[in-house]
């Protein structure tokens, strides 16, 4: 047995007692009376409960945290199941486009629609001499498209007086954005932006500078797919 000490040993401390209890595991089964008999003080008022009833509190708690994750989780699987389902309704539109000069507009509307987002612009540059004239291919500074390509994810968080912002129908309006850079291949990179897309909200949480853009990848993905037919061959 552990020795908790003698007269010509230190004090002993609670680290001592709490070892010689975790190291001597038939302690309790040979004093089981103690368990009956210890009075512990309830955190959920001052009254004293039983180590079995503090135990039990204790799971108590625990199972309430599990149960909370849990739900947690079942919320964000249903919210991600929601996202996936508009991003193929959103997908499958691009698809049944047949005019490419009607694509830039498709997808900003489509945008406004699935996603309920309340402004949304898109411009895009390099295209063919047949597109040069269109709304979407004209009036981008050679300082937003330099921006464009700069951005490595797409930008979310408060209207800093970025040009890209007006090309919005209303830009006073526009509290937070996203700013979406199109380029070939994954949305995330270097290569040259060959285009940029636009998300407002008067909202100034809607697109805050700690959201995740993994979502936002995806549409600047399968929008860029879609817009390579504007594009010089």
């Amino acid at each position: 047995m552990t020795n908790l000490g003698s007269p010509d040993m230190n004090p002993i401390t609670e680290d001592d007692i709490a070892n010689y209890l975790a190291n001597t595991p038939d302690f309790f089964m040979r004093h089981a009376e103690l368990l009956a008999s210890v009075q512990l003080t309830s955190p959920h008022g001052n009254r004293a409960v039983s180590l079995q009833e503090r135990q039990a509190e204790m799971l108590r708690e625990k199972i309430k945290a599990l149960e909370a994750r849990i739900m947690e989780m079942v919320r964000n699987g249903n919210e991600n199941m929601i996202i996936a389902d508009r991003l193929q309704r959103w997908a499958r539109q691009l698809l049944l486009v047949r005019s490419t000069v009607a694509l830039p507009a498709t997808i900003a509307a489509e945008i406004r629609s699935q996603f309920m987002v309340p402004q949304v612009a898109i411009k895009v540059w390099d295209v063919d001499g047949r597109y040069a004239q269109e709304p979407f291919a004209i009036e981008v500074s050679d300082d937003a498209r330099t921006f464009a390509t700069s951005l490595t994810q797409p930008y979310c968080g408060v209207n800093s007086g970025f040009e890209a912002v007006g090309w919005l129908e209303d830009p006073s309006m526009a509290m937070s954005v996203a700013l979406i850079p199109l380029r070939e291949g994954a949305a995330t990179g270097t290569a040259p932006a060959f285009g940029m897309l636009v998300l407002a909200s008067p909202d100034p949480q809607r697109f805050s500078s700690g959201m995740g853009t993994d979502f936002l990848e995806r549409i600047a993905e399968l929008a860029s797919a879609a817009l390579s037919r504007l594009r010089l061959e």
